[in-house]
């Protein structure tokens, strides 16, 4: 392997790595953080001042959705420069438990970026939205949030059995 691709090697597999401890370190935290839903009540986002708004604006206003595009990017590149990517994406033999570790990192950003982020973007009052349709948001986030941890542990494991345990599948 050229240098410069052996960087670019080092380079993805390690943001894949810091970006995927980042964003699903993040659904972790929340479950620890919040291990049964308690739904907002309309004082919590009648102002934006209220301590519980505050403590929610600054978790969730953070960098954590852009490390699932750069988890997911970085993995993508690493399977396209090895010739593995149409192989993990059509699930074709010692590469099936690859792709499907793919297939579930995609409908996890799927679901942060098109179902997460639409509705906490109205929780949080950086869309207008009336208290109503924010405390229904409230919810849909919170699903939506432990849909995410719940797919990151077979993600995970498919992630692992592709270079540890590839004979399960073979």
């Amino acid at each position: 392997m050229e240098t410069g691709f052996a960087f670019l090697d080092v380079f993805a597999r390690w943001a894949h790595f810091i970006a995927g401890i980042i964003w699903v370190g993040h659904n972790y935290s929340s479950v620890v953080q919040r291990p049964s839903w308690q739904p907002l009540t309309a004082a919590d986002l009648v102002s934006d001042t209220s301590p519980r708004f505050q403590t929610m604006l600054g978790r969730e206003h953070g960098f954590f959705r852009w490390s699932s595009v750069v988890a997911w990017g970085a993995g993508m590149f690493m399977l396209w420069q090895r010739g593995w990517l149409e192989g993990a994406l059509t699930l074709q033999g010692s590469l099936a438990p690859l792709g499907l570790g793919v297939w579930i990192g995609t409908l996890m950003m799927a679901n942060l970026w098109l179902v997460l982020w639409p509705h906490q973007q109205k929780v949080l009052g950086f869309k207008p939205a009336s208290v109503e349709e924010r405390l229904r948001c409230s919810r849909i986030t919170h699903l939506s949030s432990r849909t995410n941890t719940m797919l990151s542990i077979p993600l995970l494991f498919f992630m692992a059995a592709g270079a540890h345990g590839g004979f399960l599948f073979g």
